[in-house]
């Protein structure tokens, strides 16, 4: 379903010819074949939506880490545009859950895995990833885990 939904979407930007949502969206197939290719690497098929939402998450820090370094470069043209991208991207995403909702995903996550110390970090992340793919920051997910554990 989301890769149809993205191809739909480009379709639909080339056709408005509205092309920052072309560019980007053309960015998100050409992360997702990467991740197909790494998936016929380990025997499967193609990539999970799972690996998929991640990628996605990652292609928006990345662009939320390049807005700052434009905004303090005086560069605010080109931070308007990596928003424009962010915006699009989230499109694909599914609903975020809120810090409420994360707290209460990752405190259950570790009482279900039956996590105790540092050492079952790997676990409590696993349960989150296959339940929330691309509904959390699994960056700042690992510092609540580690204080809650540690």
């Amino acid at each position: 379903m989301l890769r149809e939904n993205i191809q739909n979407a480009l379709k639909e930007a080339m056709k408005n010819k509205d092309t920052l949502s072309t560019n980007a969206i053309r960015m998100i197939i050409a992360g997702q074949k990467e991740k197909d290719v790494d998936a016929r690497g380990k025997g499967k098929p193609q990539a999970e939506d799972a690996d998929l939402l991640a990628m996605m998450q990652t292609m928006i820090k990345q662009r939320r880490e390049s807005i700052e370094m434009f905004i303090k470069g005086g560069r605010a043209d080109l931070a308007e545009k990596e928003e424009a991208e962010i915006k699009i991207i989230e499109r694909f995403l599914p609903k975020q859950l809120s810090p409420d909702e994360v707290d209460a995903a990752v405190k259950a996550a570790i009482a279900e895995t039956g996590a105790a110390s540092m050492k079952d970090m790997g676990k409590v992340m696993a349960e989150l990833r296959t339940k929330y793919a691309g509904q959390m920051d699994f960056g700042a997910v690992s510092g609540m885990i580690k204080s809650l554990l540690g």
